[in-house]
């Protein structure tokens, strides 16, 4: 019957470039800093490599008053291949930090969501108050009248202690009255109610680096799509490597490799919002997402959007993932009960899936409004 995702009745899904809105109607990777040149290693994901990051050390030397124009050609060589080092360094400083952090997407954490407490008021100001009332006490009152002047301020006084009371218990009165309707929320928020729950995940999910948006609930299990980039987007097409002779090289990534990084990428944003998801919403129970890719217009200026994957995960399988050591690629494939698809055969490059029969997914897509990508 096709993978199922709940799609609330007349919801449409914006996509932009500030993110998606809704709207009704592997092993551990490392940098090294030490003794040395800086370098970079990681045992996780499909290639593992270590490359030091720094340039080696020159030497200096000493010549006379004089310098002959092939010492000098010389020195201009020997800087200009420093300046190459240092910028090639950099360069690989970059992508090492790229692929830590596909590799790391998974792993963030998320405090889970509490009873919220409405903030303690400010006292009234007594100082502002009773300057206000004393100005009102002694008008008209000479400034030798000592006895009336004492008399004034203590009317002021009076007053004062007076209207503090008043605005503290207003205060506090609208503190309860606050805290009621946190209180209402939280309720609702823990029932699952589907307005409740949706726009609190909208709020939680409008800082997230790919655009997320919850679409539906259905009794404790939210429908979730998430809006990933293209490979050319994420992962480079350099990995900076040593070669034999220990010198910097920043080779080209094969296609296989390449592929299997940007697995890791979609896995890890499917985690990284589910994460946040059952965080901020502590009775949903499980949720389907469906990953969708911007794949640009077609020949008629026609924006395709296409579904790279779809699973079911529920929020008990995830209790106990060593998320420290587990690839995000692993953690997908272990803890989903429904996972679809499309790896091509020999390079393992994430293919869009096949929607024959996928009514659903076929739904979620034609909801999503690209205008805002395309119409730039």
């Amino acid at each position: 019957m096709g993978f199922s995702i709940k799609l609330a009745p007349g919801v449409r899904i914006r996509a932009s470039s500030r993110g998606i809105r809704t709207s009704v109607g592997p092993r551990a990777a490392r940098v090294h800093f030490g003794a040395g040149r800086t370098g970079f290693s990681t045992g996780a994901g499909p290639v593992g490599f270590y490359t030091s990051l720094g340039g080696g050390r020159g030497r200096s030397g000493s010549g006379g008053r004089g310098t002959s124009a092939a010492a000098y050609q010389r020195q201009l060589a020997a800087q200009q291949r420093q300046a190459a080092q240092a910028q090639r360094a950099e360069e690989a400083q970059h992508l090492a930090q790229a692929f830590l952090r596909i590799l790391d997407l998974h792993r963030v954490n998320f405090s889970a969501a509490t009873r919220p407490v409405a903030p303690e008021p400010a006292p009234p100001d007594r100082a502002s108050i009773y300057q206000h009332y004393e100005q009102h006490a002694l008008a008209g009152v000479g400034f030798f009248e000592r006895t009336k002047r004492a008399q004034a301020k203590q009317r002021a006084a009076q007053w004062t202690d007076a209207e503090v009371r008043r605005q503290w218990t207003t205060l506090l009165e609208q503190k309860a009255g606050w805290q009621q309707f946190l209180d209402q929320r939280w309720q609702q928020l823990c029932s699952n109610d589907p307005d409740v729950v949706l726009e609190t995940l909208e709020e939680a999910f409008e800082d997230n680096e790919a655009a997320s948006a919850a679409v539906g609930v259905t009794g404790d299990e939210v429908s979730l799509v998430v809006l990933v980039p293209t490979v050319e987007q994420v992962v480079p097409k350099r990995m900076p490597t040593t070669t034999q002779a220990g010198n910097l090289s920043l080779r080209k990534l094969p296609q296989r490799d390449r592929a299997a990084y940007y697995k890791q990428f979609v896995c890890g944003q499917v985690l990284v919002t589910l994460r946040e998801a059952f965080a901020v919403a502590p009775a949903i129970g499980s949720a389907r997402v469906a990953v969708l890719r911007h794949d640009g217009p077609d020949s008629y200026g026609r924006p395709g959007v296409s579904c790279l994957l779809a699973t079911e995960i529920h929020r008990a399988s995830l209790n106990g993932v060593r998320w420290a050591e587990a690839d995000a690629a692993a953690i997908v494939n272990d803890t989903s009960t429904e996972l679809l698809l499309n790896p091509r055969a020999r390079t393992g490059e994430l293919l869009p899936l096949n929607l024959a029969g996928e009514s659903a997914i076929t739904e979620l897509i034609n909801a999503v409004d690209l205008a805002e990508l395309t119409d730039r």
